[in-house]
């Protein structure tokens, strides 16, 4: 079945006007399909990742190589979503004399979509653990939560929530176990 716009609605959450290539900080939430607990889990307040953690966190970290204008900042893998920090057009933060402001600078959805892409194709071809507890297969909901970081002292504070994320996983709205009561 093909596109069709009178029946297919996806309203975007982005910020109408916003260039999402321009550099700035961007907090992101992305969560695993079905919100499904297959990165890892919780002990205490520590997360312990799965190999589709551990995958995803290798993915995470290497975005900066794969994107020479982007960074990462604070980042937390919890077992059925991700909190991170992404930096378009590095120098935002972390002043880099190789960054180029004329190349191309990818847009937010274009560094998550490869995230996201890069991660399910390593977990569907390598750890039949990972399929055993996913059936229908390892993936990420559609789209992702984005805020727009507006200043040093906004960063502070989301850098000190995602740090918290998983000392707060027993009252997260997103731990099945909080779901279900």
């Amino acid at each position: 079945m093909g596109y069709d716009p009178d029946r297919h609605h996806r309203r975007s959450i982005r910020l109408k006007g916003h260039d999402y290539a321009e550099p700035g900080a961007y907090f992101v939430t992305i969560c695993t399909y079905q919100r499904e607990c297959l990165l890892g889990h919780v002990e205490g307040v520590d997360v312990v990742l799965s190999s589709a953690g551990r995958i995803a966190q290798s993915i995470w970290e290497g975005l900066a190589d794969r994107f020479p204008s982007v960074g990462t900042d604070e980042f937390v893998i919890m077992p059925n979503h991700i909190h991170g920090i992404i930096v378009v057009g590095a120098q935002f933060i972390a002043p880099d004399s190789t960054w180029n402001p004329t190349s191309h600078a990818p847009t937010l959805g274009e560094i998550v979509r490869a995230f996201k892409a890069t991660v399910t194709r390593l977990v569907r071809r390598g750890d039949e653990g990972v399929m055993n507890h996913a059936p229908t297969g390892f993936g990420w909901q559609r789209g992702f939560y984005d805020h727009i970081v507006r200043n040093e002292a906004e960063l502070g504070v989301i850098r000190e929530y995602i740090r918290a994320n998983p000392s707060r996983w027993h009252e997260d709205e997103n731990n099945p176990a909080i779901a279900k009561r």
